[in-house]
């Protein structure tokens, strides 16, 4: 990634930045010598994150403690751009909860709307214009899951979410190819993230692959626009063909969903 900054410039916009996957991002992109903007609502974690950037890597950095519940945010993190070189936007927020879907509350629902899918289509639209209209190019790099490839029960919202971000990049590296913005989504597994570790799965025979944030964030950074999408981990890799290519969809979604029931106990 020799000539990363001269693509994508010496600042990156990092949003949901202050843990797991996030954090390695930060800390990837820092060992390359690129100044950060990253936001997350975690005010502690943004805090500490800031300090540990700022003390091994001495770059710059802008934190800005933000909820992307609030409709109205995409003008405010532009604004903090405007005047920097950043040509570059990782979109890794997201909400997810495991829950019968019955059991989610109006609160739940709004914000796998406002933080999987109304906050990075409005920040991705608001992004690629601020690059077009400057006439510089950059890339977008959208983070997605696995779950998003099949309907998942007690995933379902947030399954269905991640089958936009992977739908969204896919359709967004084609168009804004021509204006030199690079858009793809790296479709990441199961990731040994505090959050994921704080749902207690529970493992049968087969255990799937679970790579450590570092090994995802280095790999989308590596593949950023040479695919519409691409999948981190070899045994994700594999279980992706052997769900989409080779088995008949309904096979693949009975599969899928046996096993996600299995690991939370909800058989």
């Amino acid at each position: 990634m020799k000539d990363f900054k001269n693509k994508y410039g010496d600042w990156a916009l990092l949003i949901g930045a202050a843990a797991g996957i996030g954090e390695a991002f930060a800390f990837q992109l820092a060992s390359m010598g690129i100044n950060l903007v990253v936001l997350d609502k975690n005010q502690t974690a943004l805090n500490a994150l800031n300090e540990k950037l700022v003390r091994e890597f001495k770059i710059e950095v802008k934190t800005l403690h933000l909820n992307l519940i609030d409709t109205k945010l995409s003008p405010l993190i532009l604004d903090t751009i405007s005047n920097l070189n950043c040509r570059l936007l990782i979109y890794n927020a997201a909400y997810s909860v495991i829950k019968k879907f019955p059991e989610h509350s109006s609160e739940d629902l709004e914000n796998y709307i406002q933080v999987n899918m109304a906050s990075e289509l409005r920040l991705t639209h608001a992004f690629s214009k601020f690059l077009i209209d400057k006439g510089q190019c950059g890339g977008i790099l959208l983070m997605s899951s696995l779950a998003g490839l099949l309907g998942m029960q007690f995933i379902a919202p947030y399954a269905a979410s991640k089958a936009f971000t992977r739908n969204l990049a896919e359709g967004l590296h084609h168009e804004l190819k021509p204006y030199g913005i690079q858009v793809s989504a790296c479709i990441a597994g199961a990731t040994s993230s505090r959050t994921y570790l704080n749902t207690r799965p529970n493992y049968g025979k087969i255990k799937p692959q679970v790579q450590k944030p570092e090994e995802v964030a280095d790999f989308a950074l590596r593949k950023l626009g040479t695919r519409a999408f691409y999948i981190s981990g070899f045994s994700n890799r594999l279980n992706y063909f052997i769900l989409t290519r080779i088995l008949p969809r309904k096979v693949a979604a009975r599969m899928a969903n046996r096993v996600i029931a299995n690991m939370y106990d909800y058989v």
